[in-house]
């Protein structure tokens, strides 16, 4: 399990066309926040807008904003085209050893958030939704 400022686990998780992303490795370069995410999560869905927004913001150069939903590929696409994102989405099935838990997250709560830094480094963690305008203080 993943402790603040060490680097991250490598973790492979596909993305919604099947093509594998690397974790820390793929990321590399840029400050990554990770939102750990189900489409059956009330609080998820909350926050998604301001995700979104936040991503939107942030552009090419600034902090990359991922998903990762703990779902069934299936519900996640149908409830992508309903409530789309303009940030990636990977996915990992929910359990003990998911991707959440190996970044720090042992009672597997969502939403989760953490941000990695540029060279894969886990820096900050955030269990519950961020409201509006809280990310870019939680997030620099």
């Amino acid at each position: 399990m993943a402790e603040q400022g060490e680097r991250i686990p490598s973790i492979r998780l596909p993305d919604l066309d099947g093509t594998p992303v690397a974790l820390p490795d793929d990321l590399a370069g840029r400050p990554t926040l990770i939102n750990f995410w189900a489409s059956w999560c009330g609080p998820c869905i909350e926050e998604m807008p301001e995700l979104n927004r936040y991503a939107t913001a942030q552009g090419d150069a600034g902090t990359r904003v991922l998903g990762i939903a703990l779902d069934d590929a299936e519900a996640v696409r149908t409830f992508l085209e309903r409530v789309p994102i303009d940030y990636p989405t990977l996915l990992d099935q929910a359990g003990p050893r998911d991707s959440s838990v190996q970044l720090g997250n042992p009672r597997g709560v969502l939403p989760y958030s953490v941000l990695v830094s540029a060279d894969g480094r886990l820096l900050k963690q955030k269990v519950g939704p961020f409201q509006a305008g809280e990310i870019e203080d939680w997030a620099d």
